[in-house]
């Protein structure tokens, strides 16, 4: 029974994915290479704090991450309200060249 839906299930997803395409991750525009890599190294960060084996250790690794994470935070709003920002001229632009 499973080898006959095996048999149906391949030729559908193939099917399906010739029509469809197959699935694409997006970010979102304002997100940048450079935004990915700081929240990658944000995300080591933690597991720095995880694997940390005394609490000095992990008091440390955990006042690193805090100010890093403020610092990341602080700079993607900003990055993001950038974006929003040009979004906002190229609109205007747009709209007095129609006029």
């Amino acid at each position: 029974m499973e080898e006959n839906l095996k048999g149906i299930k391949e030729p559908l997803t193939s099917m399906y994915q010739k029509v469809l395409g197959r699935k694409k991750h997006h970010h979102e525009e304002w997100i940048s290479i450079d935004i990915l890599d700081r929240n990658r190294g944000r995300k080591n960060n933690k597991t720095e704090i995880n694997n940390s084996r005394t609490r000095a250790e992990k008091f440390k690794a955990q006042a690193e991450y805090t100010e890093a994470n403020k610092q990341i935070m602080r700079t993607n709003k900003a990055e993001k309200q950038k974006h929003m920002k040009d979004i906002e001229t190229t609109a205007k632009n747009l709209q007095e060249k129609e006029i």
